[in-house]
């Protein structure tokens, strides 16, 4: 059993087909299973022609910086998964030719209207449970630690001033850190400030235009680092 190729038409069909009536690979929730199968398609199946196998490639995407901990065999290959090998699909291109009378049989859908409506029930049951698991999950804030610069007018500003200033800028998931003032010639001091932000609470870009808002010291600002945590 399992998938053949997931370069090939054939093993792209065999995938589309699995998953239109699947969320995951296997079970009701992302695994080791989707990964293995995500690895080993290179990149997305078009959407025209393969749907199903679209839709679930894009959303296991959305899982891939947790990919090292879904639960199951990370050492499986992506072949061990999949139908049965009666189920197996031929290569296309190796099929004998369709006759006239073939034209309007589908080989990979259901037999009747009635078993349409039992994989689409089925499939919806799974959704439904997948979302209120994942509902119940606690979502773990997603977090950026920045490295600000705030340049000052001249070699006159108050430097103190003036980081006081910006540190008084106070918003929900913003924590300013540690600072130094940074030589920048002529005299003149630039202050380096880091921070740490909430990513979904936090737009550095109005961050900026609040500090540049403290026109009577500050120059402007920029980013010169960032790295999620």
């Amino acid at each position: 059993m399992g998938f053949t190729d997931l370069l090939s038409d054939a093993g792209l069909t065999l995938l589309n087909n699995w998953v239109s009536t699947r969320s995951y690979i296997t079970g009701y929730n992302a695994s080791q299973a989707d990964v293995a199968v995500f690895k080993a398609l290179k990149e997305a199946p078009s959407a025209d022609k393969y749907p199903a196998a679209a839709r679930w490639y894009k959303h296991i995407a959305t899982y891939e910086d947790e990919f090292a901990t879904l639960e199951g065999d990370a050492s499986k290959p992506y072949t061990v998964y999949g139908p049965e090998e009666s189920e197996l699909t031929v290569n296309p291109a190796k099929a004998p030719a369709a006759s006239a009378d073939d034209d309007d049989v589908d080989l990979f859908g259901s037999d009747d209207e009635e078993e349409d409506a039992e994989a689409a029930r089925i499939r919806e049951e799974r959704l439904a449970a997948y979302r209120e698991k994942k509902a119940a999950k606690p979502k773990v804030a997603a977090k950026s630690v920045v490295t600000l610069d705030v340049k000052p007018w001249d070699d006159e500003t108050d430097l103190v001033a003036m980081e006081a200033a910006v540190r008084a800028i106070e918003k929900d998931g913003l924590l300013w850190g540690a600072s130094k003032l940074v030589p920048v010639g002529f005299g003149i001091k630039k202050l380096q400030i880091n921070l740490v932000v909430e990513d979904e609470k936090v737009s550095l870009d109005e961050l900026q235009e609040q500090i540049q808002e403290i026109e009577d010291y500050v120059q402007s600002s920029d980013i010169v680092a960032m790295q999620k945590l």
